[in-house]
């Protein structure tokens, strides 16, 4: 079963259970896919949205409400805070699971031997490799610092 089809069937079962918070973060996911449809189809591309946007889509969700809920907690907006961090497990439930630290530099180590990269200069070959093979699985925020370290 696709992605998409897996969130249209939760969104199906969240309206007939009446979750309305679970609702409405679903509706939000699927708001982010049809705008990223639209902006492609105003750059001339009729193609759907595939499984890797939606994971990059679902991933910036993530880290958007990760972030939001940080200011909250500081602001003392805890109520608020708490909303955020429902929505990232209702996001978090369509991403794959989460690399582990091993894994993580695994995966780098692999990555550079793919792209055979001897240098700082290679980075961006590295993260082509692993945003290709990894996409949802691993923070590519925390990992660029990691590769830049490998390749100095």
């Amino acid at each position: 079963m696709s992605l998409r089809e897996r969130l249209q069937i939760s969104l199906k079962d969240a309206m007939k259970a009446k979750e309305a918070d679970r609702l409405s973060t679903l509706r939000l996911i699927n708001a982010a896919i049809k705008d990223r449809e639209i902006a492609a189809r105003g750059e001339g591309n009729e193609m759907e949205v595939g499984e890797a946007d939606i994971l990059a889509i679902l991933g910036k969700m993530v880290k958007q409400r990760q972030e939001s809920a940080r200011a909250y907690e500081e602001g003392g907006r805890l109520e608020l805070a708490e909303k955020e961090l429902a929505e990232v497990k209702v996001i978090e439930e369509f991403l794959p699971r989460q690399l582990t630290p091993a894994e993580v530099e695994a995966a780098i180590a692999a990555a550079v031997v793919d792209a055979g990269a001897s240098s700082i200069r290679d980075m961006g070959k590295v993260m082509a490799v692993l945003k290709g093979k990894y996409t949802g699985q691993m923070d590519f925020g925390a990992v660029g610092p990691m590769v830049k370290a490998r390749l100095s």
